[in-house]
Formats: C-alpha cells, sequence, structure tokens
C-alpha cells in the first residue's frame, strides 16, 4: 500500500470516527497532493507525497511561531495539532 492510499484510508475512518480535526487536515493534504498531480502532470510516489508532507509541516511551524508572536495561543494550539497529525505520515 502506497503512502497515499495510507492516506486516502485514514481520512476514511477520521470520517467514520466522527474526527473532524484529523479529518480536514487529512483532506489538507490530500489537496495538497492532487494539485502537485493536476500541476506535473504525475503520480506521486511515496518520495513526493513525504516532500509534500515536509512542506505542510514547515508551514504550520512557522504559523505557529507567527501565533504565538502575536498572543494567538488558540490558534497555535489549532496549528500544533495538525503538525502532529501530519508528522504521522513521515
Amino acid at each position: 500500500m502506497t503512502l497515499k492510499d495510507q492516506i486516502t484510508e485514514d481520512m476514511k475512518a477520521a470520517m467514520r470516527a466522527k474526527d473532524s480535526d484529523r479529518l480536514g487536515t487529512i483532506r489538507l493534504l490530500l489537496s495538497a497532493c492532487k494539485q502537485k498531480e493536476v500541476d506535473e502532470r504525475v503520480v506521486l510516489d511515496d518520495a513526493a507525497v513525504v516532500a509534500i508532507v515536509d512542506k505542510l509541516i514547515k508551514q504550520r511551524k512557522d504559523s505557529v511561531a507567527a501565533f504565538v508572536q502575536a498572543a494567538r495561543q488558540d490558534l497555535a494550539d489549532k496549528e500544533s495539532a495538525e503538525i502532529k497529525v501530519l508528522q504521522a505520515y513521515l
């Protein structure tokens, strides 16, 4: 099973469990993968998916730093939760 297939299965499991936070993060990841496939007209392998996950984690870390600096701990906590979901795919 490829990493992309595993992510899709995790999305289905999150839907069944009604875990909206996890579901939103997984959908975001699948959307980024699909966008890359459409833009470059390629089928992503596991290495390309991991690269996308790395990029999304970096974006979240930058957001956490900005939210903490702006004293928005609620938003920083949300981004930190998304990082934890994404790190499962590394």
